[in-house]
Parts: C-alpha cells; structure tokens; sequence
C-alpha cells in the first residue's frame, strides 16, 4: 500500500531501537535510486550514540528530535570516494568544482527522498531536517567529513510516537506548467494560496508576530533576507573549504 498521501513528519519517537538489520536493508534498497553516471555520489553517516547526536545537535538548533531519535542519518555529497577511486586507477579526475558538488548533492538528495519513502512504509517516522546547510561545518568537524565531502541532508529516524495532522501543500494548478513557465498573475497566487491563508494556524501565525499577511511571517520572522545572507556566506565558506569551489570564486 502507498502511503504517500497520508505521510507525515513525524518529530517524537518511541524508545525502541531500529535493527541493524533494517536499517541496512533500507539503506541497501534506497540505493536503487537513480545516481549520475552511475557514480551513487553520496554517503551516509550513521549516528546512534548519544554523545554524537549531542555533538550534532549543536548544529541544528538543539532541535530534540536529534538527540531522542534512535537513529539520525547525515546524507552528504560525496565525491572523494570517487576521487580516491580514480587516483588509484591511473585516472586524472576534475571533480573539485561548483558543478561536481550540484551532481553530488542531487545524487544525495535523490538517496535521501527514496530512503525516507521505504522507511515510512516500514512503519518507521523521520524528519528532514533543513538546518543542515545553516552550519555545515560544526557537522563536518563533528563527523570528520574529508575534502569533497558536503552534508547536505540530514534524517531523523525512529518509530512515531505521534500521529500529527496532515500539513497542507498547495495545489497542483499552482507549482505545474504545461509547457512553458506561466506568470503569477495575482489571480493564479490568489487561487494557489487561498486555503493555506485561511488555515486557523496560519491565521494564527500571522496574529502572534504581528504581521499583516502570511507572507510577511516568512520574510520577516522565519527566513529573514539578512539570515539568508549570513548563512550563504557561511555556506559559501565552507563549499572553499572542501574543495568544491576556488578561493577565487564568487556567487
């Protein structure tokens, strides 16, 4: 059965351990997905200590899921691996640059939406969490991340201990384009966001941070232009450091 439609993040988890055995399994079948060039540039640290997760929370916000997950997964773009591979057959690979780590890190992404789906249909819970590219380096000190190694997912995993609602998407007619990119005309934003700024929560968002409309809630208080441009930085920064882009380079 596809569960799809009714998939949730799921935060809390119960005390119960993920075997060895699954979670190999699921690793394994995940990495059927599609990969360039057959290369699969990616891998995954597993983190099941306690200490590690304390360490790795640090990076995202002390977020508790992290540390109460029985497992957390750091999905990184991962060219030294195949790298060390070429080096060590007499090839001359050219993989340090901004377009090996886009192949990288969709290679990674790919894993990572593919490994949730089959771990949900296991009856297993996770949470992606999108602070992993806020402070990549406290992650790759904490992980000993080599040159031309990128975290750019990370999962938390365990079996739920809640059942939370469905959260809302908006509908199809507002993110598909049928050949061509269409305008926002304020007629088509009007119908996309329509029922998510009617939703109470929303509503209710928008009356606890004093703001005047939802968008206003993501621009001013949730993803800030200058966090934005802080965290870019710092991402850009650490992109240098491992190997992905020149000193020279600017975006």
């Amino acid at each position: 059965m596809n569960h799809i439609n009714t998939r949730r993040t799921i935060r809390k988890y119960k005390s119960v351990d993920i075997s060895d055995t699954l979670l190999r399994r699921l690793l394994s079948q995940a990495s059927r997905t599609q990969t360039m060039g057959n290369l699969q540039l990616y891998s995954v640290v597993v983190t099941r200590s306690a200490e590690m997760k304390k360490r790795l929370a640090n990076a995202h916000f002390n977020q508790p899921m992290v540390t109460e997950a029985p497992v957390v997964l750091t999905i990184c773009a991962d060219f030294r691996r195949t790298t060390d591979w070429c080096l060590q057959r007499d090839a001359n690979p050219g993989y340090d640059n901004f377009l090996s780590f886009i192949n990288a890190a969709s290679d990674a992404l790919l894993f990572t939406q593919t490994f949730c789906n089959l771990a949900e249909e296991e009856g297993l819970g996770c949470c992606y969490l999108g602070t992993t590219v806020y402070m990549p380096q406290t992650i790759i000190d904490t992980l000993h991340l080599p040159r031309l190694v990128m975290p750019v997912a990370t999962i938390t995993l365990g079996w739920p201990d809640e059942n939370p609602p469905l959260t809302d998407r908006l509908p199809l007619e507002a993110f598909v384009h049928q050949e061509t990119y269409a305008d926002n005309s304020p007629e088509r934003i009007n119908l996309s966001y329509a029922e998510k700024e009617q939703l109470e929560e929303n509503l209710h968002f928008v009356r606890i941070n004093n703001k005047k409309t939802l968008a206003q809630v993501f621009t001013d208080c949730r993803y800030t232009k200058a966090d934005n441009e802080a965290m870019s930085a710092g991402l850009l920064e650490t992109l240098k450091r491992q190997g992905f882009l020149s000193e020279e380079t600017t975006l």
